[in-house]
C-alpha cells in the first residue's frame, strides 16, 4: 500500500504571493474545458465556489484525480452538492468534486458498504489518510446531475487548508476566453437624505452611451453629496453562450483609485453577505443582481481592497469629477465606463424620497419581540445590516412580516400559538412561506412544543400557518405487482407530497434494508439489483415514505427474480 505523509504548507503565505502551483493540478475532466459557471459569480444567497464545468450535456464522463492525495471527504445528499468527493493533497489544497453520478466502483463499494451498515442514503464520511489513496490521473467518478444541479456538468473546487475556496484557474487550469466583459445596465445611489442625483434623492438609471471596443460613457449628470454607482454586468468565454461572473471590479475618481473588489477568493463564513454587496431590492423585485461600488455599514466582505470613502464620490457645489469603472474577467479582458459629474447643490424646495411610516421601527444592534394576537416574531439583534421600519400584521393564521426585499443575516425566529386548535389537529399544523404569484405555500422546517410552533426564516414575506392532512403518494414506475424483474438493473418508485413535502423514507425487501436513490428533482426512488442485496426469487417490498408533519403511506408489491 502506498502511504502519502501529507505536509500542510502554509497556504496563508502563498495567498500573499503573485502566483500559485501552475503545474500541480491537471484538469478534472478529459474534455476541453468549457464553462456554465464560473468561480465567484453570483448566486441566489452565495457566492459560487468553484467552477461548473460542462460535460456535453451528458452524464457518466470520467472524472480524474487532478493529483496525488486522499479521499478525505464524501458527502452523499439529496440536495445541495448531491454525491460530492473532496480529496486533500500533499499541498495541502483540497479538490472538490460535486454532482457526481457516482464514485469509481472501488469508492462506490466503500460508499455503499457503509450506507448498508448505517441504513441510510443521506451520509458524510471522513475516511483515515491511508484509506483511500488516489494518484494524479486516477478515474475517482463519473460526472452527473445529483443534488441542487440545474443540468449535467461537473462543479468543481480548489480550496485552502482552512477550507477557503480559491479560483481554480489561479492554478493554470484554463478557459479560452477573448471577449470583454458585457455592461447592461449602470446606476447612482445616494448615500443618504442629503444626497441628490439629478435633483433626486433616489436610485436613478444612466444611460450608457457606447464608445467602441468595450467603453461606454454616460449621458452627464448632475449630484450633490455623497453618490455611489452600481453596475449589473456579466462575461462570456469563447466556447460558450453562458453568462457568467466577471473576476475585478475597479474605480477611479479623477485618475485616482478609490474602489476595487476582486471575485478570486472568499471564505464560506462570508459567502451569505453578497446580499450585502448587490442592491438586493432591486434583485428580489427584478431578478437581476447590481452590485453596489460602495461599501455599506457592517458589510464584512474580504473582497474588497484599496477602498477610500469607502467607494463613494463626494460631490461638492459647481465642481467636476470623472469617475470611471474598469470591469475586467480572468483573462484580463476589459470593459470601463466613463462618468462626468457635475456638482450642482439642488435647491432647498426638491422633495427628498420618505418612507412609508411603518410602526414598527427596528435597531439593527438591538434584540426585538414583535406579537399581535397569536403569532409572535423574534428577531436577533444585528439580523438587519441597518436600523428598519417594518410592516408587521396578522390576518388571522397570516403573518405579514414586511417584503422580502431587505436581507437578513441571521434566522428569525416565528412562533404561532395553537392552543385553540383542536389536539388531534395539532399534529398536522406546520409554518409555510407563501410565495410567487400563484401563492404556492413552501414548508418551513417546524418545531412543535406543547401549544407552541416554531419556525425560523432568514428571509421576509408572508407566512402562514397551514394544517397538512393528506398522506403522500407512491407509484411503482418500472414494475407492477407480481411482475418478473430478472432483466431489470433499476427498481424505480416515484413519491410525492402536495403540501408539507417529503420528510422522510425507507425502503426494504423481504425485511432487510435496501438503497434507493431519491432525484427531489423528478420524485424518483431508484434501487440498483448490483447492489446484489436482492439475492431471493421471491421478493415482498415495502416502502414507508413520511412527509414533513408525519403523514406516511406504506407501499408494498411483491416481485420476482432470478
Amino acid at each position: 500500500m502506498k502511504y502519502y505523509f501529507i505536509l500542510l504548507i502554509p497556504i496563508q503565505l502563498a495567498l500573499g504571493q503573485s502566483r500559485y502551483p501552475q503545474d500541480y493540478f491537471i484538469n478534472p475532466l478529459d474534455i476541453t474545458t468549457v464553462l456554465s459557471g464560473t468561480f465567484g459569480e453570483l448566486r441566489n444567497n452565495h457566492f459560487h465556489s468553484g467552477l461548473d464545468i460542462k460535460t456535453q450535456q451528458v452524464e457518466g464522463m470520467k472524472v480524474y484525480a487532478v493529483a496525488d492525495g486522499y479521499v478525505s471527504r464524501i458527502k452523499i445528499a439529496h440536495y445541495g452538492y448531491g454525491k460530492a468527493l473532496y480529496i486533500t493533497h500533499p499541498n495541502g489544497y483540497v479538490s472538490v468534486y460535486a454532482h457526481l453520478q457516482k464514485l469509481e466502483p472501488k469508492l462506490e463499494t466503500y460508499l455503499k458498504n457503509i450506507q448498508y451498515e448505517r441504513g441510510t442514503y443521506e451520509i458524510e464520511l471522513f475516511p483515515q489518510a491511508d484509506e483511500l489513496i488516489v494518484s494524479q490521473g486516477d478515474i475517482i467518478a463519473f460526472s452527473g446531475n445529483t443534488g441542487s444541479s440545474g443540468g449535467p456538468h461537473l462543479h468543481f473546487e480548489i480550496r485552502d487548508n482552512l477550507e477557503r475556496p480559491i479560483n481554480p484557474l489561479l492554478f493554470g487550469i484554463d478557459v479560452k476566453d477573448t471577449k470583454p466583459p458585457t455592461i447592461q445596465k449602470f446606476y447612482a445611489y445616494p448615500k443618504d437624505a442629503n444626497s441628490f442625483i439629478n435633483g433626486k434623492n433616489e436610485r436613478t438609471e444612466l444611460r450608457l452611451i457606447p464608445r467602441g471596443n468595450a467603453n461606454f460613457e454616460v449621458e452627464p449628470l448632475t449630484a450633490y453629496g455623497y453618490i455611489g454607482f452600481g453596475v449589473t454586468t456579466y462575461d462570456q468565454q469563447d466556447l460558450a453562450a453562458n453568462k457568467n461572473g466577471v473576476s475585478n471590479i475597479t474605480t477611479t475618481v479623477n485618475g485616482i483609485k478609490n474602489f476595487e473588489i476582486d471575485f478570486k477568493r472568499f471564505s464560506f463564513d462570508e459567502t451569505s453577505h453578497l446580499n450585502r454587496l448587490v442592491d438586493y431590492e432591486f434583485y428580489k423585485t427584478n431578478r437581476s443582481f447590481v452590485k453596489k461600488l460602495f461599501v455599506e455599514p457592517n458589510n464584512p466582505l474580504s473582497m474588497y481592497k484599496d477602498v477610500i470613502d469607502n467607494g463613494y464620490l463626494k460631490v461638492e457645489d459647481s465642481i467636476n469629477n470623472i469617475y470611471k469603472i474598469v470591469v475586467s474577467d480572468f483573462h484580463g479582458n476589459t470593459s470601463t465606463v466613463s462618468v462626468k459629474v457635475k456638482g450642482d447643490k439642488p435647491e432647498e424646495k426638491l422633495q427628498k424620497i420618505i418612507a412609508r411610516p411603518y410602526h414598527h421601527f427596528i435597531y439593527a444592534n438591538d434584540a426585538t419581540t414583535l406579537e399581535d394576537q397569536h403569532v409572535s416574531v423574534y428577531i436577533p439583534d444585528n439580523t438587519f445590516y441597518d436600523d428598519v421600519n417594518l410592516d408587521f400584521r396578522v390576518s388571522g393564521d397570516t403573518l405579514h412580516l414586511h417584503q422580502d426585499v431587505i436581507p437578513l443575516q441571521k434566522n428569525i425566529g416565528i412562533n404561532y400559538d395553537i392552543s385553540q386548535y383542536q389536539d388531534g389537529d395539532k399534529n398536522k399544523l406546520f409554518v409555510g412561506k407563501i410565495t410567487g404569484y400563484r401563492k404556492y405555500i413552501n414548508y418551513i422546517p417546524t418545531i412543535k412544543k406543547g401549544d407552541l410552533l416554531t419556525a425560523y426564516t432568514k428571509t421576509l414575506g408572508q407566512f402562514i400557518l397551514k394544517a397538512d392532512e393528506k398522506a403522500p403518494s407512491v407509484t411503482p414506475v418500472n414494475f407492477q405487482n407480481g411482475k418478473w424483474l430478472s432483466n431489470y438493473r433499476y427498481l424505480k418508485v416515484k413519491i410525492s407530497d402536495d403540501l408539507s413535502g417529503i420528510g422522510s423514507y425507507r425502503a426494504t425487501v423481504n425485511d432487510k434494508f435496501i438503497l434507493m436513490e431519491y432525484d427531489y428533482k423528478t420524485g424518483v426512488l431508484t434501487h440498483d439489483f448490483n447492489d446484489n442485496v436482492v439475492t431471493d426469487t421471491r421478493n415482498e417490498l415495502k416502502i414507508i415514505v413520511t412527509d414533513n408533519v408525519g403523514n406516511n403511506t406504506t407501499f408494498e408489491a411483491t416481485f420476482f427474480r432470478k
